[in-house]
């Protein structure tokens, strides 16, 4: 009988084990957590804090009752295993609550450690005042200190996913809520311009928005918390809540001898085994393949972790599954918007030396995430990034109202199984007008794609002032829309009178074309361009996206 010891439950740890059992039912498996539960919901603590969920037991996934019931798994919480004898095949475990230490033996071991959010050196940070969000007990202190302490304000360090998570949540249990980033835009996996349009959402909601402001010092005051940014603001508010990001829970790798990154991440290969063939390691903890450029990264998410738990436990039974990488596929409920992307961001490729035009190109359209005709039709905004031959699509990003998880987990599909980016036009997707258009959005953008990348249009720059200073803004909406918004040194000429007044426009000069959201403009510009003007330019997402990044 093969005995099985994994270190740590939640996703990878809880998954490997019930796996592990399916496989094989004489298998002695021992799941050792540190912590009160072996299987909890953490992604959905923050909506616990706002009431969105309010009976606590909602989150509880697994007891260690049941796991035993179910799947006969010796499950031990509140046992922290302090030390891994590679040499003896055993951890040295210590019970939290007495101290009592004991060694267990192991055939097979898994470390599913996880990760643990981090508090950098910052002046004050130890205040009782100043929270995280990882396990159930953190959110009952934030409930706490919510509800029994009547707080009034609350600040968020940290425009991640926790963080916008948190400043919602704080803000629908009635606080006014300050959230700080240090960067200049929140959602790191998102590009500026799609990250605007949250900043436009989140501050239309009341939350204070600090960008490109690092928190300096902390201080604990007698009833409240000063928080100091390096601009030299100051921030006063009854409690912080924390959500800088993680760092991966490797010590006992570590001291074991384990090979680990320079980020800390417990280097495996592609069976999820370590530098020690009878140790495997799932989840937050473990450095992963990128999936889009096949280097090696850390990718903290909770499909990737359940994923990483079977694959250990089918090889551990004798099986060769491989882990072929990850591509971040990620959403988020920001207030009334949603915010998704997966795979690569245009940041990453220049970052790697891609040079747009010559490497790659890129989209931006807005599209009704259903028929417009039929009543709620709201606007979603997509951005494709794609290899400059179509072969490949090197990631998507969406921010909208509704639909934005169907099409983001359809491009994250397309991509996982290498299609082009014309594979896009081809798609077959479900449609009636409550739910989609004859064209979807996912056409919508293989279409695009392909009048680019055979020349039949261009995009500007999303940021007109990196457009040449000559460049004659066309906007070619109606009258009426004007009313609603305009821009002063735009030339207005409506598309129906396009051809009759085309000679009002210089065809020696860069022109780039806006409308309500972009396809107006790009019939404008297939008239100018088969009418002499070789310089035409379609703005990205029309007006409204203009207003989102401009105004």
């Amino acid at each position: 009988m093969k005995k099985t010891v994994i270190i740590g439950g939640v996703a990878g740890g809880a998954s490997c084990a019930a796996r592990l059992r399916r496989l094989d039912e004489t298998a002695q498996i021992v799941l050792l957590e540190r912590g009160e539960y072996i299987s909890y919901a953490n992604c959905g603590l923050p909506y616990h804090v706002g009431n969105v969920i309010p009976q606590r037991e909602s989150l509880m996934l697994q007891t260690p009752q049941a796991m035993k019931k179910k799947f006969n798994i010796d499950v031990r919480v509140k046992n922290e295993v302090v030390a891994i004898d590679r040499q003896k095949k055993l951890v040295q475990v210590k019970k939290v609550e007495s101290g009592e230490l004991y060694e267990e033996t192991y055939d097979t071991l898994v470390i599913a450690t996880g990760s643990s959010p981090m508090r950098p050196p910052i002046p004050g940070i130890e205040s009782e005042r100043i929270q995280t969000l990882w396990t159930v007990r953190d959110a009952d202190r934030i409930r706490a200190m919510v509800s029994d302490q009547n707080s009034k304000t609350a600040a968020v360090i940290g425009g991640g996913f926790i963080g916008l998570e948190m400043a919602e949540n704080l803000h629908r249990a009635g606080l006014r809520v300050s959230l700080i980033e240090a960067s200049p835009q929140v959602m790191a996996p998102l590009d500026a311009e799609m990250a605007a349009l949250l900043h436009e959402n989140i501050r239309q909601h009341g939350v204070d928005l600090h960008l490109g402001d690092a928190v300096a010092s902390l201080q604990e005051n007698e009833t409240d918390v000063t928080v100091t940014l390096n601009s030299g603001k100051q921030v006063k508010v009854d409690f912080v809540v924390l959500a800088i990001g993680v760092r991966p829970n490797s010590q006992l790798a570590k001291q074991a001898g384990l090979e680990l990154n320079e980020k800390g991440g417990i280097r495996v290969d592609e069976f999820l085994r370590t530098t020690d063939p009878s140790i495997y390691a799932v989840g937050d903890a473990i450095e992963v393949e990128d999936f889009i450029f096949k280097d090696r990264t850390m990718v903290p998410l909770a499909g990737p972790a359940n994923k990483q738990g079977r694959i250990a436990a089918d090889n551990i039974a004798g099986g060769r599954e491989t882990y072929d990488g990850t591509q971040g596929t990620s959403v988020a409920k920001v207030f009334d918007l949603a915010v998704a992307s997966t795979g690569a961001n245009e940041k990453t490729l220049i970052k790697r030396g891609l040079v747009k035009g010559n490497d790659y190109e890129s989209i931006l359209i807005t599209q009704n995430a259903h028929a417009g005709y039929y009543p709620n039709a709201l606007p979603l905004t997509l951005k494709l990034l794609f290899a400059k031959d179509g072969s490949r699509i090197f990631g998507a990003q969406i921010v909208g109202f509704d639909g934005v998880d169907k099409r983001i987990d359809t491009l994250a599909v397309a991509i996982r199984l290498g299609a082009s980016v014309g594979a896009l036009k081809e798609l077959e997707l479900a449609y009636a007008p409550p739910f989609s258009s004859a064209k979807d959005p996912v056409n919508m953008a293989g279409f695009t794609a392909e009048n680019v990348l055979r020349g039949l249009m261009a995009f500007s720059h999303w940021d007109l002032t990196q457009e040449s200073a000559d460049a004659v803004l066309l906007d070619v909406r109606e009258d009426a829309e004007l009313a609603a918004f305009s821009i002063p040194a735009a030339v207005h000429i409506p598309l129906g009178e396009l051809r009759q007044r085309i000679a009002e426009l210089d065809n020696t000069k860069e022109i780039i074309i806006l409308c309500g959201i972009g396809v107006r403009a790009y019939n404008a510009a297939r008239i100018l361009m088969q009418n002499g003007f070789d310089n035409v330019k379609v703005y990205p997402g029309g007006s409204r996206f203009y207003q989102s990044t401009h105004c």
